[in-house]
């Protein structure tokens, strides 16, 4: 019998999203997310943050991988082949929250077995808000 290999040892540091703008979207996932930028960095209003290349948002409670953005020149084109999902308690409420923040919606499932919301963020990359199956956290 072959030896299997062994896993890599390796861990996921960053989910990175390409966008023109990093400060407009990662204020926007800031405040869908609570996930902040290290300590030091400028307030989203400061003029620093025009031209930045990179940034990346920070789980407070240390948990999850830090959410990147990069920029890039192209822009998005056709639909994402990775996309994040967040659970909520309520989909339906929590979906309409973070329209409010500046999303916009893009479908609803219609399978109660697997209730769920599409939403884009404001650069048009795809996220969905699925019902918790077992409380958060």
């Amino acid at each position: 019998m072959a030896e299997e290999a062994a896993t890599p040892h390796v861990r996921m540091a960053n989910v990175v999203i390409d966008c023109a703008d990093v400060a407009r979207l990662a204020e926007f996932w800031s405040s869908v997310t609570g996930f902040k930028p290290r300590e030091g960095e400028p307030p989203w209003d400061d003029p620093e943050w025009k031209d930045a290349d990179w940034v990346a948002l920070r789980d407070p409670a240390g948990h999850a991988p830090r959410i990147a953005f990069q920029r890039v020149p192209e822009g998005k084109v056709v639909k994402n082949r990775v996309h994040l999902d967040f659970e909520a308690d309520d989909e339906e409420a929590t979906a309409a929250q973070i329209q409010a923040l500046g999303a916009s919606f893009l479908w609803r499932s219609s399978n109660p077995e697997d209730p769920f919301v599409t939403l884009a963020d404001p650069e048009g990359n795809e996220f969905c808000v699925v019902r918790a199956t077992r409380p958060p956290g």
